[in-house]
């Protein structure tokens, strides 16, 4: 994959293909991480583009569900450090939609926690920590990353602010098809 080496080729097709690329795989990855921590801890799973749950209905003990909420969060940091690693030693510009889509599949969750408690803030919640403390160091984390590779790259705010215009609608239109078609996935 060549690099980006001009910001102003966000409009180009091939970085809109590979923010597209970055939406699902980070949605898909993040998902299979909860799939597939459930089923290792010996939970019949099953998984859609937006979703993994107990086919049972419930997990088999809190331990397993908090296991299992986190592991999708986990992943999705992992995901992050790899990139801006790549970013960082091997000059990779094209990586940033991947990076940009960790932060902002965690800070959705985040926001969407203070009406219906996600991965983090679940698990926050289980083991006393309140609801909001896993969350709001996971969003710092992942911000952070994103901050110092903008900064290493010099991008601007216009150019992240239209790459992640481009991750709202195709994250947007990977929700809403989870939705309305039930794909499943495993």
């Amino acid at each position: 994959m060549n690099t980006i080496k001009n910001p102003k080729e966000i409009l180009s097709g091939r970085y809109i293909l590979i923010i597209f690329v970055a939406v699902v795989f980070t949605w898909l990855l993040h998902e299979w991480a909860h799939w597939l921590t459930g089923t290792l801890l010996g939970n019949k799973m099953g998984m859609t583009l937006n979703t993994s749950y107990p086919v049972a209905g419930n997990y088999r003990t809190a331990s397993d569900e908090n296991s299992i909420s986190i592991a999708g969060p986990l992943v999705t940091l992992l995901e992050a450090v790899v990139i801006f690693l790549i970013m960082k030693f091997r000059n990779a510009r094209q990586w940033y939609p991947f990076l940009l889509v960790c932060f902002y599949m965690r800070l959705l969750a985040a926001v969407l926690s203070f009406i219906n408690a996600n991965d983090e803030a679940r698990v926050s919640s289980n083991i006393g920590l309140g609801k909001m403390t896993l969350p709001f160091f996971m969003v710092v984390l992942l911000f952070s990353l994103v901050y110092f590779t903008a900064g290493r790259y010099h991008f601007s705010k216009k150019f992240t602010a239209k790459t992640i215009g481009f991750i709202l609608l195709f994250s947007s239109l990977l929700i809403l098809s989870d939705q309305f078609l039930h794909l499943q996935i495993l």
